[in-house]
């Protein structure tokens, strides 16, 4: 029988397109599920401010009578003018060549309609959306903000006659808190840098207080993340969906900011104690118990997981990360955490991955995923 595809087209049906994965990868120990409620809120225009400037579709494709498969298309407003791009997201399917090649027409075809000559994917609506195809580290755990997929959707899209755009690795590493020659050598120059430079680490009483440099922060990421691939500069309307949807969950000891003399702020990183065994636990439902389990994990865990990470232009190379570093390991002794896991980096973003380097790995496989792009014939 052949691929029948389906637009979704209300909230029951895009509930469906959420969760129909998560029967794919049952009993897959490293799949995490993403949370129902922030992944219908990415999805809904009345809730998203993507949307503004952004079309978004969403379809799935049924074979005798069953769900086999689910895509996304994106049209990001910036990026159809200036690349003539199509994105395509949130992509699942079973092992079958005519499925995956269903969804892939469909957004072609879509994109095609509009005037759009390419295809580049997994992406989402911006940066902090899931964003990649698993290519290697199956073995591994993923974080609650990177995508799993079965080995299988590196060979379809290929034979679908996609090619490499860009990919990204992550670090996954030991914390060093025994290595006191180490420690020592990040203290003396965390405070070299501190005096050469007039900066300080940032101390917090409570998370709210971290609210008065959110917007400062995703100013710094729009500056510094602006030559990434894929990146678009967020509206002011996306910065504070952003704020809302994050900075209500921070901890402060694993909000890590650099000021200036002037209380300006020069770098920062925003970790989150991991919340992947929390949850595969919550079955991807905050409610009515999950959040029980995501509160634990904010106080019982052994690892914490990078979200997000930029330093100004003007200080880039200047030894700023050290202050995060340093303040980063502080909260590691205090809180009884082993691991750091980066979340993921542009391989070509080579300021960032050698910061992880020098590091001992606490992994066994490389952990890689990668942006797809072809032309829409």
């Amino acid at each position: 029988m052949s691929v029948e595809i389906r637009e979704i087209t209300d909230k029951k049906g895009l509930k469906k397109f959420i969760t129909w994965h998560w029967s794919l990868y049952k009993g897959v120990e490293q799949f995490v599920p993403p949370m129902m409620e922030f992944e219908m809120s990415t999805m809904s225009k009345d809730k998203n401010p993507a949307y503004k400037h952004s079309k978004g579709r969403f379809w799935m494709a049924y074979k005798d009578g069953q769900p086999v498969g689910r895509i996304a298309g994106i049209i990001h407003g910036e990026e159809s003018k200036a690349t003539k791009h199509i994105r395509f997201g949130w992509i699942d399917f079973i092992d079958d060549m005519e499925v995956s090649k269903a969804l892939i027409q469909t957004v072609e075809d879509w994109g095609n309609a509009e005037g759009l000559n390419k295809i580049h994917g997994p992406l989402g609506f911006t940066d902090l959306d899931f964003e990649g195809t698993l290519i290697s580290g199956f073995n591994q755990l993923s974080t609650q903000a990177t995508l799993y997929n079965y080995p299988y959707y590196q060979q379809h899209f290929e034979e679908l006659g996609f090619e490499k755009a860009i990919d990204w690795t992550e670090g996954r590493i030991k914390v060093p808190l025994e290595d006191r020659e180490f420690i020592e050598g990040m203290d003396r120059k965390a405070e070299i840098i501190s005096k050469r430079y007039g900066l300080k680490i940032k101390e917090f009483k409570s998370g709210k207080e971290t609210l008065k440099y959110a917007e400062d922060f995703f100013q710094l990421l729009n500056d510094t993340y602006s030559e990434l691939y894929g990146y678009y500069k967020l509206t002011d309307e996306q910065v504070k969906y952003y704020i809302d949807s994050y900075f209500g969950f921070v901890q402060k000891d694993f909000i890590l900011m650099v000021v200036d003399e002037n209380d300006q702020l020069i770098g920062a990183a925003v970790t989150f104690p991991s919340l992947s065994k929390a949850f595969k636990k919550a079955k991807g439902r905050m409610y009515p118990f999950g959040f029980v389990h995501v509160l634990k994990s904010f106080y019982f865990n052994d690892t914490i997981d990078f979200f997000l990470v930029a330093t100004k232009d003007a200080y880039k190379n200047k030894g700023v990360n050290a202050l995060l570093w340093k303040r980063l390991l502080a909260a590691c002794a205090k809180h009884g955490i082993e691991y750091i896991f980066s979340g993921q980096m542009l391989e070509d973003n080579s300021s960032v991955n050698n910061l992880w380097t020098k590091y001992e790995s606490a992994k066994d496989e490389e952990i890689r995923r990668r942006c797809y792009t072809k032309s829409i014939v």
